[in-house]
């Protein structure tokens, strides 16, 4: 009896240890996860760019609530892959090349806002207040050929994480 009931307290702390975070949501320092979040929150923490229009492009990562046909990764792997392609164009890793490979929205991804008028819809320019919010927030705070996210939120990023380089 004693013998069994070792063996079930074993097996008892074995279960409790095995009830940690999963991998792909824990941060460790450094890592391309914490990295992403720390960016976010600099780019987010900025004055916006003064000017009436701009352009960007972006490699749009969804995840399977986000109503996007097709997608079935969970928010938690959306954030990840969206770290580990970030980090690759941190790295050099050419931008275009990663929107066509990833993008859950269609290639080339490339929009102009403006915060004039109502835009032309027939050379692509929109109006910022007609886009997602979180797109046109990331995209006046940067500069131009830089790079910033635009994290999930239900309200202001709904389809998923927008990697956003401005281009103009």
């Amino acid at each position: 009896m004693r013998t069994m009931i070792l063996i079930c307290g074993v097996v008892l702390m074995a279960l409790a240890g095995c009830n940690s975070t999963p991998a792909e949501t824990t941060t460790t320092e450094g890592s391309p996860l914490e990295q992403l979040r720390n960016d976010i929150k600099e780019v987010a923490a900025r004055d916006e760019r003064k000017a009436d229009t701009i352009e960007v492009q972006h490699l749009l990562v969804a995840h399977k609530d986000a109503g996007i046909g097709g997608v079935t990764r969970t928010k938690e792997a959306a954030e990840q892959l969206t770290a580990e392609l970030y980090a690759k164009i941190k790295d050099g890793a050419d931008f275009d090349d990663l929107v066509k490979k990833h993008t859950d929205d269609a290639h080339p991804g490339i929009y102009g806002m403006t915060m004039v008028g109502g835009g032309d819809q027939g050379k692509n320019i929109y109006a910022r207040k007609g886009m997602v919010a979180a797109f046109g927030d990331v995209g006046w705070r940067l500069d131009v050929n830089e790079v910033g996210v635009a994290p999930f939120d239900a309200r202001t990023s709904p389809y998923g994480w927008h990697i956003i380089k401005r281009t103009k």
